[in-house]
Parts: structure tokens; C-alpha cells; sequence
């Protein structure tokens, strides 16, 4: 599995290398005046907040950073990729995690702790890259970019297999 993160960051990676700084910080009406940077913070920093519960064996994605240089410096960007792949490389086993989910819009309210495991919250990342990802090519066709990225940039990996089926 963690092969195919890699090759999804990788992605991500090599669309950064194609942009301008100026691409990179656009805030775009048709993201809600969101950036592609913006996007691609709050991918990475859900991969953080794994990383970082690997010792309390306990994730929050509420808790992230939000560090803006990773949505304001491209190059910032791609570098944490880079240090995100390491780690990936460096996942020697599942190990139980308990994933701490809030959904209230309250204060006050006592979040849901929920038994998972870090595979499960890698798999849950991805899927949540890719959601972005999505996002990320509405900014690169509204500023007609898509030349830096693959037809498929964005797409669910069922729904490649899907297209190549329908193609035949």
C-alpha cells in the first residue's frame, strides 16, 4: 500500500515542480478563494498527524498544524513530500491506533475515540489525497494547467480501472 501512496505524492510532487509561486498561492473563486496550496497543505498535514501519533498510537487530524508556509512556499511544499515519502519508507508494520474524531460544531463535546490501526488511517489518507486532489485539478483546468498532470490527476484508483475497461 505504501507503494501507492508514494506514487500519489510522487503526483503531487511533480505537478508542484511545474508550478510558479504565484500558481501556487492563486486563490481561486471557483475553490471558494481557496489555493492550490491550501489544498495541498491540508493533504500533507493529515500525513503529519499520522506520522506524529506514531508514538501515542493516537491520531487527530483536528490538531494539525496548519502550517502556512507549507500552503505559501512551493518549494517548502515539495520538500515535505520528499520527508513524508522517507517516512512512508521507513513503515515497518501495523500497529493499533485510536483514531479521535469530533464532529460536533460545539464546544464543549467530548470527542468519539474510534480503534483503528495505521494502515487503516495510510488507506483513509490516500483516499483523502485524492479527494483533494480532485479539487486541485478544478484550479490547474481554471488556469489552464492541465498539461502539468496526468488525464487521470484526481481520480479514485477504482475509477482508472473503470475507465480502462470501458475503453477496450
Amino acid at each position: 500500500m505504501t507503494g501507492h501512496i508514494i506514487n500519489n505524492l510522487v503526483e503531487i510532487n511533480d505537478l508542484l515542480k511545474g508550478l510558479s509561486q504565484e500558481q501556487y498561492n492563486r486563490q481561486l473563486e471557483i475553490l471558494s478563494n481557496a489555493s492550490i496550496g491550501q489544498h495541498v497543505r491540508h493533504i500533507l498535514e493529515f500525513y503529519q498527524c499520522l506520522f506524529k501519533g506514531e508514538q501515542s498510537k493516537e491520531v487527530n487530524y483536528d490538531a494539525r498544524q496548519r502550517d502556512l508556509k507549507l500552503e505559501s512556499d512551493v518549494h517548502f511544499a515539495s520538500k515535505t513530500i520528499d520527508d513524508i515519502i522517507n517516512a512512508l519508507l521507513d513503515i515497518k508494520a501495523d500497529f493499533p491506533v485510536t483514531f479521535v474524531a469530533d464532529y460536533s460544531t460545539v464546544e464543549d463535546q467530548k470527542p468519539t475515540l474510534i480503534q483503528s490501526s495505521f494502515y487503516r488511517e495510510l488507506a483513509y489518507n490516500l483516499e483523502h489525497s485524492i479527494h483533494h486532489q480532485a479539487l486541485i485539478k478544478v484550479a490547474i483546468t481554471e488556469m489552464q494547467l492541465t498539461s502539468l498532470v496526468k488525464n487521470t490527476f484526481g481520480y479514485a484508483p477504482s475509477t482508472i480501472r473503470h475507465i480502462k475497461i470501458c475503453a477496450q
